[in-house]
């Protein structure tokens, strides 16, 4: 199924779809329905850390919500696949990538990823917070973008290593698991070498404005040429 949005200046952007399953993409809907715009806009702090000095190439974008990282990656010459299961969340993006002159640079294709999957290989696949309070195959999801990775390209993942304290939405049996945790979920082939495991302190504020300290789990893997 494709779905076609009409973009600035009159053009047709055309979005490579699967169908995604009804339960995810209405919690997302519901989700980025609440407010017109969720996320700052700008990089996750971490995925711009470890992709700032990279030789722009072939990127994947999974979960990209409102396209800030996306969008970044162009700037910078990326050539992105960005994925998410929500409509409204992948219009936002391009109509961003658009005002910002990269709209070209990026393929936005809707999938539920627990279900489907986007085509090639990337010299970086990144998966920033892919958690989710509904039915999502994470362990699967994250498998098959290692498998999307080129030889001598990279696997970024960043967690959450605990709710933020202030959510209301994270049930309180929600998995956090520790980096240690996904990798032996993962159990990724010995052709994978560990550029950086660790966890992470990260300045934020809340919703209030209010500053706290939260924990990204940071997990830079690549594939050996």
């Amino acid at each position: 199924m494709s779905l076609a949005l009409r973009g600035l200046a009159g053009k047709l952007i055309c979005m490579e779809t699967s169908e995604p399953n009804a339960e995810a993409k209405q919690y997302w809907e519901e989700h980025y329905g609440e407010r017109e715009r969720i996320w700052s806009g700008r990089v996750n702090v971490q995925l711009a850390a470890v992709a700032g000095d990279l030789p722009a190439g072939r990127a994947l974008d999974l979960g990209c919500g409102e396209g800030g990282d996306a969008i970044w990656l162009a700037e910078r010459g990326w050539h992105v696949v960005a994925v998410d299961v929500s409509e409204t969340a992948l219009g936002r993006a391009a109509k961003e990538a658009g005002a910002r002159g990269v709209l070209e640079r990026i393929d936005f294709q809707q999938h539920d990823l627990s279900d489907s999957f986007p085509d090639g290989a990337f010299d970086l696949a990144s998966a920033q917070f892919l958690h989710s309070t509904v039915r999502l195959e994470r362990s699967a999801i994250l498998r098959k973008a290692a498998a999307a990775v080129a030889p001598g390209g990279l696997l970024v993942i960043v967690d959450h290593a605990a709710p933020p304290p202030f959510s209301k939405k994270v049930p309180h049996d929600h998995p956090f698991p520790s980096p240690e945790e996904v990798l032996s979920e993962l159990d990724l082939p010995a052709e994978w070498e560990r550029v950086r495991v660790d966890v992470v302190d990260r300045e934020g504020t809340d919703p209030d404005g209010q500053p706290f300290t939260w924990q990204d789990n940071v997990m830079v893997l690549r594939r050996r040429i």
